[in-house]
């Protein structure tokens, strides 16, 4: 008889369903009254506020500052960039009137209409570059490194919580240089700076790579990525940095005279991550049971709960819970002081720490009165399930060094994982059998991600869209050698990591 968990069903069962019952044991997020979007509930909220504090914080210390930008692009703007525009025009949500008016059967109905309809931002780079080639007049102008923190609107016709969503948060970074060396070298500074961030705050090892022309952003000369394992073999595109070349600039005038009195189109970049990143941490660390956050991202590391009989233990138990509190919320994990809170509802001890495991609280920390006349506590580990009993003294001297071991054991979990189902094909017939099956079950796919060399994007493009398959990104650190084409025999210097993806 399999164990009883507390997620169902399963991740062997059907992983799809399965992602969607961690969000709603972990109480994250939930679908609202608008198709599409999505309510973020105060424990996924306080999560990707977390995740905002450590890459905002990152930004600034790159020499980047924070400012705000419209909502609503106009049309014409967009126009400007033809590939750009091509690359949106299907995700594009449009405000065509600015009023609303009795219909006269007691509804309403839009009235006022615009004399140029407005988008509501899929992206920034128009309506940015529009304030951009205000400001950029001498090469002293630059550079212009500039982050805002904002919500876009793109259609999507599958929605997943998190994942892909109508409306979603984000940050997108739009900078102006002089050079194209220093706009690659942003970019390329900007795709470090997430790698860092998902590998040591999130705990999800990634490839930083090159898409290939294909899965460019629109209007790119080059885009770079981050991508990541989940647990069903799939990949997901955890971030992205572009080389936008001067294709933004010549369309949206920013010029400057540089040093010897020229007049010079500027060269810039773009880059961005998502609330995406929130499904990004189910799906690497989270398990039957539910949620399992990494340490450096918890809103809360520890969870005290108090175990009595009656009121007078009660006193006495919740006495000995606050100062423990206190002094376990005076020690420091990385630069933070360590998260605590003190669980006192009136539930049953069982369902309490059940609450706090669908939620991924790394620590759970029990205290009844034979841990008062031990002075001492019993603490659990959320990513292992261990437990065991500890001194007070103890507990607090070690409280910083078990999160830091959970944070690398989530780490070092990932990678195996990815590390064991990463493989190198050589031929169509191994492609196909790599990549059959487990699409249609919803249960966890049979492959991975797997470097293929390659000749051509558009020789083996009607093979990918038959398995569903895409190529996630060509390796910055791949192989600097050559091989044979996987499909056509080809000889070519470029692999690249296939998967299905997300």
């Amino acid at each position: 008889m399999a164990a009883k968990t507390a997620i169902s069903p399963t991740r062997a069962e059907d992983y799809p369903e399965w992602y969607q019952q961690v969000i709603k044991g972990a109480d994250l997020a939930e679908n609202s009254p608008v198709r599409g979007c999505m309510v973020i509930k105060p424990w996924g909220y306080a999560l990707w506020e977390n995740m905002q504090r450590a890459l905002d914080r990152m930004f600034k210390e790159t020499g980047h500052q924070n400012a705000y930008f419209p909502l609503f692009i106009p049309m014409s703007f967009l126009e400007k960039e033809a590939e750009h525009v091509e690359g949106f025009a299907k995700e594009c949500a449009v405000v065509t009137h600015h009023r609303l008016e009795p219909d006269g059967k007691g509804g309403l109905r839009p009235a006022g209409p615009l004399e140029e309809p407005l988008i509501v931002r899929p992206t920034s780079e128009t309506i940015i570059g529009a304030s951009y080639a205000k400001w950029v007049q001498s090469y002293r102008d630059l550079p212009i490194l500039i982050n805002q923190w904002a919500n876009v609107v793109r259609w999507e016709m599958r929605t997943r919580l998190f994942l892909r969503t109508a409306e979603f948060l984000w940050q997108e970074g739009h900078t102006v240089h002089a050079t194209a060396e220093e706009a690659m070298e942003e970019t390329r500074r900007m795709l470090d700076v997430y790698a860092d961030f998902a590998e040591n705050y999130m705990a999800m090892p990634v490839i930083k790579g090159e898409k290939t022309a294909g899965e460019r952003f629109p209007g790119a000369v080059n885009t770079y990525s981050i991508e990541a394992m989940m647990q069903d073999g799939k990949a997901l595109q955890a971030g992205t940095s572009h080389f936008l070349g001067q294709n933004f600039s010549k369309a949206q005038e920013i010029k400057f005279q540089d040093q010897n009195g020229e007049v010079a189109f500027a060269w810039t970049t773009s880059w961005g991550v998502s609330t995406r990143l929130v499904g990004a941490l189910i799906m690497s660390h989270s398990d039957d049971d539910g949620f399992v956050l990494p340490p450096r991202l918890a809103p809360t590391h520890a969870v005290i709960m108090p175990i009595y009989r009656d009121d007078a233990q009660r006193g006495e138990v919740l006495a000995y819970c606050q100062s423990l509190r206190k002094e376990l919320m005076a020690q420091t994990f990385g630069d933070e002081k360590v998260r605590v809170d003190i669980d006192d509802r009136d539930l049953r001890g069982g369902e309490k720490k059940w609450y706090h495991v669908k939620r991924g609280v790394p620590l759970r920390i029990e205290v009844g009165p034979k841990d008062l006349a031990a002075n001492g506590a019993f603490v659990a580990r959320r990513d292992t399930n261990q437990s065991q009993g500890m001194s007070r003294n103890e507990l607090v001297s070690n409280i910083a060094s078990m999160l830091a071991d959970i944070q690398k054991c989530l780490f070092d979990r990932a990678l195996k994982m990815r590390t064991e189902r990463t493989v190198e094909i050589q031929t169509e017939k191994e492609f196909r059998k790599y990549f059959a099956g487990g699409e249609e079950t919803g249960k966890l796919t049979s492959g991975g991600f797997a470097k293929c060399w390659f000749s051509s994007e558009a020789e083996v493009q009607p093979l990918l869209d038959e398995l569903k398959v895409t190529i996630r990104c060509i390796p910055l650190d791949g192989p600097k050698a050559s091989g044979k084409c996987f499909l056509t025999g080809k000889d070519t210097n470029t692999q690249a990591v296939f998967a299905k993806s997300y």
